[in-house]
């Protein structure tokens, strides 16, 4: 049980930005190795104007929603640039650059900042991972011109990779480690998903069972639509049994070891998850 993100009522939520690095857009490219390409933002191809009427209709990019018309990500299991990406205010999702509007993408999520990573750049526009269903959905976000002033894009140099076969998790900071654990991953019924995905909130219990933090990411199960009241989103937590550690035993959730939840904990939203079979 409360392997996978039930209600948030009663829940703190922990906003963390340390350890992103740069705070324009331009810099944190530079910083990433992930530039756009071209150097003339007014010769990006422009968004589709959105209309107010238009604007109320789209869905929320949310753990709790599905974007049915959210491309895919097209290389699950590549590593990023590192750049992240925050909406100041909410932004406009699109399926592609100059195409149609699919989505919101809110400025708050689970009653903190939305954080996302950029998986790919074009000029003047952003590819990011979303937290909705489907699982690897994408969507484009316009960063040109004055969008810009309406976007915190910066570079998070962390990396957590899990293995689900291996039984572990390991962290990295800009290429050195800061650890690497036995967890417990999802039994053969309720699967963790994989391919790359992202650290989506940091919670707090107010009165914790299982574990003193919860880390949602931006996966579902691929087996529940809900669980507990929730939306059936995938996290990383903690777990007061050590025994599970090196077994599949979870609804989908990977829990960890106390030492590992520390050092998750201090790992900025946004950053890179990469979960391989």
């Amino acid at each position: 049980m409360a392997a996978l993100l039930a209600a948030v009522v009663g829940v703190g939520v922990v906003a963390l930005l340390i350890g992103i690095s740069g705070s324009s857009g331009q810099d944190a490219r530079q910083q990433a190795g992930a530039g756009q390409q071209g150097t003339a933002a007014q010769s990006a191809v422009p968004p589709v104007r959105v209309s107010a009427a238009e604007l109320a209709k789209l869905p929320l990019a949310t753990t709790f929603t599905s974007i049915a018309a959210a491309p895919l990500d097209q290389d699950p299991f590549a590593l990023t640039g590192g750049l992240v990406l925050h909406p100041l205010a909410a932004q406009v999702l699109y399926a592609a650059p100059g195409k149609q509007p699919i989505a919101v993408l809110p400025a708050t999520e689970l009653g903190g900042p939305t954080w996302v990573p950029v998986v790919q750049s074009s000029q003047g526009w952003d590819r990011v991972l979303l937290p909705s269903r489907p699982n690897r959905a994408t969507g484009w976000i316009f960063t040109g011109g004055s969008a810009s002033s309406r976007l915190d894009i910066r570079s998070s140099r962390y990396l957590i990779r899990i293995q689900i076969g291996a039984r572990k998790l390991s962290v990295d900071d800009g290429g050195k480690s800061l650890g690497a654990w036995t967890v417990a991953v999802g039994a053969s019924g309720t699967p963790t998903p994989t391919g790359r995905t992202f650290l989506l909130a940091l919670l707090a219990p107010s009165h914790p069972t299982y574990s003193p933090l919860i880390m949602p990411l931006g996966f579902h199960s691929n087996v529940f639509s809900t669980f507990g009241g929730g939306p059936g989103t995938v996290g990383l937590h903690g777990w007061p049994d050590s025994s599970v550690f090196g077994q599949a035993i979870s609804n989908g959730c990977v829990r960890v070891p106390a030492e590992a939840l520390r050092v998750l904990s201090g790992i900025p939203l946004g950053s890179l998850v990469l979960i391989t079979q």
